[in-house]
């Protein structure tokens, strides 16, 4: 085969993989700033804050604010919930503290078989629907955080495309740029039977 031939089709193959490389990192970025922006929307109409930070000082177990609390949720005192990493905090390090402090730990599952066994009794109903509301509520938070921790993946997935394109892209030009200046009579490979061999 010759040189040039093989140059060529080597070059073509790049433009189509920078081709291929550009539009995956467009998609992903167009992924990431759909989760982003879902994210942060679905969040903010939940108008949920943390509590402020005078909140902190006082803090005991089995109130409000559980001395567990002081090293993550402290670091958001007074905020808006609007992103997946202040959404993780909120669902694991104070939804989830107060509903294992309910009897039976706060486990829906385990509420709610008490609660049917004994129909009459007000107080387990109204722990059945705590833990239910606490439970849904830690369950949709976590989904956000997922979502948003897809998101930032997909946001360094588009940024190694974009670079691997850019990388790929030079490769190509220097393809092209050999090609022209490869003899057009050039072999690949040259044969060492001949002649004189």
């Amino acid at each position: 085969m010759r040189r040039r031939v093989f140059d060529l089709l080597a070059s073509s193959f790049g433009v189509v993989l920078v081709v291929v490389l550009l539009s995956a990192g467009g998609l992903l970025m167009w992924g990431y700033g759909f989760t982003h922006s879902n994210v942060h929307d679905q969040l903010a109409e939940q108008q949920i804050s943390f509590p402020p930070k005078g909140a902190f000082a006082h803090a005991k177990p089995g109130t409000e604010i559980t001395p567990s609390m002081i090293p993550s949720v402290s670091k958001y005192a007074g905020q808006r919930l609007l992103a997946g990493d202040q959404a993780k905090v909120y669902a694991n390090d104070f939804i989830a503290v107060h509903l294992s402090e309910l009897p039976y730990g706060g486990v829906y599952s385990k509420i709610s078989t008490a609660a049917l066994a004994q129909p009459n009794n007000a107080m387990l109903q109204a722990l059945k629907q705590t833990s239910f509301q606490g439970t849904t509520l830690r369950g949709l938070l976590l989904e956000a955080y997922a979502f948003s921790t897809i998101g930032q993946v997909m946001f360094w997935g588009a940024i190694a495309s974009f670079c691997l394109a850019l990388v790929m892209a030079a490769l190509v030009a220097l393809g092209f740029r050999h090609a022209r200046r490869t003899p057009p009579d050039a072999e690949l490979l040259r044969s060492s039977t001949g002649p004189g061999a």
